[in-house]
């Protein structure tokens, strides 16, 4: 008889290539599993529940850019104490009468968690102030008065200087974006 066709003794799960053939799926399955932990455990935060309504009411927050260059209305935010209090100085042409309040809204861009909206009390002569939680980073800032008919937007970054300018641009001309910072000034 002819031995050729006999295999030797040895079981399958003793040879190392079908293991090594089985960990390549079985790497996929655990990573799989762990990105099915994530994405349930976590919560992105960057996408609005409500994007279309949202989407419509660009004209409008236009409209209240371009009301603020009208007014011209100027604005200084200074963090204050421990990093708990803001003071706003607002200015606006001549005739223009100030608001009773303010409304800040700090938005973080990655974390909504942290967002914060602070109503700004008037203490007289352009001076506004709140309170707040202490801010680090990278901050979006939206201003506007109490009666939502115009507003300022810009960014802070807080950890460069305590101040930040807002103005108001031309929405025709180009966006309505505050400067980033002034070093202490």
């Amino acid at each position: 008889m002819n031995d050729s066709g006999r295999t030797t003794g040895s079981r399958w799960y003793r040879e190392p290539w079908p293991w090594l053939l089985m960990l390549g799926p079985c790497a996929v399955i655990v990573a799989g599993i762990v990105t099915a932990y994530l994405a349930v455990r976590s919560n992105d935060g960057l996408v609005e529940d409500d994007y279309y309504k949202q989407g419509l009411t660009v004209n409008q927050r236009t409209a209240r850019n371009q009301r603020a260059f009208d007014l011209g209305i100027e604005a200084e935010l200074v963090l204050g104490g421990d990093g708990d209090r803001l003071r706003a100085m607002l200015r606006a042409k001549e005739r223009e009468r100030l608001p009773v309040g303010l409304v800040l809204r700090i938005a973080h861009p990655t974390r909504p968690g942290l967002d914060q909206k602070i109503a700004l009390h008037a203490e007289g002569g352009g001076v506004y102030s709140g309170a707040l939680a202490p801010l680090h980073g990278r901050w979006h800032i939206t201003l506007e008065d109490d009666k939502q008919e115009w507003r300022l937007v810009g960014e802070w970054a807080v950890d460069m200087g305590p101040l930040l300018r807002l103005r108001a641009v031309d929405a025709v001309a180009g966006p309505a974006v505050g400067t980033l910072h002034d070093k202490g000034r």
